[in-house]
């Protein structure tokens, strides 16, 4: 029978040795032993190595989705519903920089670069952003730019401010989340 705890165990051992030390510093050995079960234990919850990449990737994307969900303003204006996005992002990571880390290095892999392109051009179901910004571009609200562009406007910036908090270079308290938050809707309204 598997247990989904040791599952858990075990992406929660993945995602930190990958943050701590890339995918080649977190060899399948590294991960049995920090999860605390034998390595070949694994394989009975995850075919691959890269398996289990894409399954932590998943993993945290469900608990970031969750996070962005929680008291959504669903009935209020697109304006409303961004900027508690940029803000539920920005709050998520500060509060978790070892998740943060770890979806730096997918990102910047060629697991995250066909994980963007199947989100931005593939046929699965849109999600919350994309839907926002779906009605932002119906209703002329926003400026009539590539997916992609838009993506790098409203959240690239949240990389690099969210980085700087982990590194100390800057505090995120409430009133600069709201700047920043702020600021990224202005680079896209019209």
């Amino acid at each position: 029978m598997i247990k989904p705890e040791k599952r858990d165990e075990i992406i929660r051992a993945a995602m930190e040795l990958i943050a701590e030390h890339g995918f080649h510093g977190a060899p399948m050995a590294l991960v049995a032993e920090r999860a605390g079960v034998a390595a070949g234990t694994i394989y009975r919850y995850f075919e691959s190595k890269d398996d289990l990449i894409r399954e932590t990737h998943a993993f945290l994307e469900g608990q970031l989705l969750a996070a962005l969900t929680e008291a959504y303003p669903a009935g209020q204006s697109v304006r409303q519903r961004f900027l508690h996005i940029e803000r539920k992002i920005i709050e998520y990571f500060i509060a978790e920089p070892m998740e943060f880390r770890f979806m730096e290095q997918f990102f910047d892999s060629p697991f995250g670069v066909a994980h963007r392109r199947e989100k931005l051009f593939g046929n699965k179901e849109k999600n919350i952003i994309f839907k926002l910004f779906e009605e932002a571009l119906a209703q002329g609200i926003i400026k009539e730019l590539p997916l992609p562009v838009l993506c790098a406007l409203a959240f690239g910036p949240l990389v690099d401010v969210c980085r700087d908090h982990i590194l100390e270079f800057i505090v995120l308290d409430d009133p600069l989340i709201e700047q920043i938050s702020a600021a990224c809707w202005d680079s896209l309204k019209r």
